[in-house]
């Protein structure tokens, strides 16, 4: 389910610094669009009435998400624990030495070198197909291109290029849209999963199952030939391909979007991306995704006594509490961003060469996004064709809404259009 509010810009602080930090005016234009609420970034561990611990600085979030006492909460991970002890958990969800395993032998499908030996070209090819359609139209919904783009790179990489039909990136939307698993007698409930049993089962014979079949007679360098190497059954396959949908897809589909409306919006960041080096491109949209994190929740339960430290007093987080870490308020932490943390600064200096352009965006520990390289590749690859076009402009705002899944933004009805 998501809830939608009317957008309302939040303004940047101290435009005097952060002035003299980069060629940007920070004063000039609105700067993070997407946060659902304030948040009080940097301050200390806080545990609720309902004994759910809150976190919201850098250091504490990393220690947390480092510890091997823990388990993924987030991305409905209880439902997942339902599922018939049969069954192999998604990667996503596994804990331990498996986890650690699969990740190893399904690295490789992620580094720099795989992404631009083995996707770049598509990218390429893709992002031009989709600026050509764009120049031919004149409008189009930007969140609608950046879902199609999103999709077919995943589906290269997971291996769902057999597909019964066309129409994939409507059926992976589908999963996102009009609220997720719901269990109960009630008519809507009762609604709600047969609706969604019918679009995973759409999913599964359209999508899922050709490429199955087509990796058993002719295994490829991706994702499905993995999984039926090591052994995975059809419905495991499935569950996995779900799970890289949401990770591969929806999240870089959000992030196209809001970087687009940044640079849209200012034209002196939309210059300094088109005429920068890959460096600094990168250190752009880096910077956007910090200010704007596609995920704001991350959730972990401890599965033992968690002994931390928080504004130097020991805390000892209890085994079985449940952990909410606010990416939002993590990434806003000025011990570790500096001055102006709603602002986007191409030049920012952040308190270590050890933290991330992106902070936490792409998470830390066993379970930081394997995908991080090929999302800003492919957004770079993107945004590089698609703002060069003379005349691209906004045609309104788009609608923000919040997703219940991720726990961050959806952009729809971006529409843009050339004049």
């Amino acid at each position: 389910m998501t809830v939608q509010i009317e957008h309302k810009p939040i303004a940047a602080t101290n435009g005097e610094h952060s002035a003299k930090r980069c060629p940007i005016d920070h004063t000039a234009f609105s700067q993070q669009k997407t946060a659902q609420v304030s948040e009080p970034a940097g301050q200390p561990l806080d545990c609720d009435a309902a004994g759910v611990w809150h976190v919201y600085n850098f250091a504490e979030a990393r220690a947390i998400l480092r510890q091997t006492d823990t388990k993924q909460a987030g991305f409905r991970a209880e439902l997942i624990e339902r599922m018939p002890r049969s069954m192999k958990l998604p990667v996503l969800y596994q804990e331990g030495e498996a986890h650690l395993t699969q990740r190893k032998q399904t690295a490789r499908f992620f580094t720099p070198k795989a992404t631009s030996t083995n996707y770049r070209h598509l990218m390429e090819t893709l992002s031009d197909q989709i600026v050509a359609e764009l120049k031919r139209d004149g409008r189009a919904d930007l969140s609608a291109l950046s879902m199609r783009l999103a999709v077919q790179v995943a589906a290269q990489v997971i291996g769902l290029t057999s597909s019964r039909l066309p129409g994939m990136d409507k059926r992976i939307d589908a999963f996102f849209t009009g609220g997720g698993p719901s269990l109960g007698w009630h008519p809507r409930a009762l609604y709600t999963f047969i609706r969604n049993q019918l679009r995973v089962a759409a999913f599964f014979y359209l999508d899922v199952l050709p490429a199955i079949q087509a990796r058993k007679r002719q295994p490829q360098e991706d994702l499905i030939s993995h999984l039926i190497e090591q052994g995975y059954g059809n419905g495991e396959i499935l569950t996995e391909c779900i799970t890289y949908g949401a990770a591969g897809m929806a999240t870089t589909r959000e992030f196209i979007s809001v970087a687009a409306w940044h640079l849209l919006e200012q034209p002196a960041l939309r210059t300094r991306f088109l005429t920068g080096s890959d460096a600094e491109r990168d250190a752009l949209l880096q910077e956007t995704l910090r200010l704007e994190p596609v995920v704001g929740h991350l959730y972990r339960r401890a599965t033992a006594d968690l002994h931390l430290e928080s504004n130097g007093q020991p805390v000892t987080i209890p085994a079985g509490d449940l952990i909410d870490l606010h990416v939002y308020a993590i990434n806003g932490d000025e011990s570790v961003v500096g001055t102006d943390p709603l602002a986007i600064c191409p030049g920012r200096q952040l308190a270590s060469e050890r933290v991330p352009a992106a902070v936490m965006s792409f998470g830390d520990g066993h379970h930081r996004c394997p995908g991080a390289y090929i999302a800003i590749q492919e957004s770079d690859i993107f945004l590089q064709r698609l703002l060069a076009l003379d005349g691209l402009r906004m045609d309104g705002l788009p609608t923000l809404t919040w997703s219940d899944i991720t726990k961050g933004y959806e952009l729809r009805d971006f529409m843009i259009r050339i004049d």
